[in-house]
């Protein structure tokens, strides 16, 4: 259920379940280093321990443990309740470097702004873009239908950002999809393929299985 909570200009959001709650204080202390916006939690079934350690770190918090859709499919309707008119998500397994307040800037209306997913447009031969992070103006049409195509059409082999790309086409993705300098969705596997990167980062996003044993590494080393 989520109750009606205060509103922001802008806001940060971020969610996850019990499972995936182990990196909240590394995710919190890394986010608050750099960056002093508003941040918002959706709760997808934390434990007690989970959720007290969410209470000390952010502004306001969203509970779908009720809502039906498992995982990481609750992202596009955690982003419509979101109670701010710019807003962006973030994935926990994020690893905010440097200041992101300026990502609000950024923002087009009535699109996702969202980062060129490289790895996966270089395998597939036409663009993607990466649902780690995603922001937005009030509310779009096409968070809306994101939001109706997980509830209709998600399916095992599929993620959130999988269905997403399902729904778009060459034309409909200039429409619909703004694109965020690639600092601020910088994929594990990007500075894999390139050794030498040398671009900005200002967010990290350590995805996959080889990206939590990084984030385990980085734990370990505090």
């Amino acid at each position: 259920m989520v109750r009606r909570m205060k509103s922001y200009d802008e806001a940060f959001v971020t969610g996850c379940d019990a499972g995936h709650e182990w990196m909240l204080p590394w995710f919190f202390k890394n986010f608050k280093k750099h960056c002093n916006k508003p941040l918002i939690f959706s709760d997808f079934g934390l434990t007690d321990l989970g959720l007290n350690i969410v209470h000390a770190n952010v502004h306001a918090v969203m509970d779908l443990t009720g809502i039906e859709e498992r995982g990481w499919f609750k992202k596009p309707l955690t982003m419509l309740k979101c109670p701010s008119k710019k807003t962006v998500w973030i994935d926990l397994d994020c690893e905010v470097k440097d200041n992101i307040d300026g990502i609000f800037d950024t923002l087009e209306p009535k699109k996702l702004s969202m980062a060129e997913d490289k790895p996966w447009t270089k395998r597939r031969g036409h663009k993607w873009h990466n649902s780690g992070v995603v922001g937005f103006i009030d509310k779009p049409i096409i968070l809306h239908q994101w939001y109706r195509a997980v509830k209709t059409r998600p399916t095992v082999a599929q993620g959130d950002q999988e269905v997403l790309h399902s729904m778009l086409n060459p034309i409909t993705k200039i429409k619909y999809i703004n694109d965020l300098p690639n600092e601020y969705n910088v994929l594990r596997i990007q500075t894999e393929v390139d050794k030498d990167y040398k671009g900005p980062i200002r967010i990290m996003h350590w995805t996959g299985a080889k990206g939590k044993i990084m984030i385990r590494s980085l734990i370990d080393e505090r």
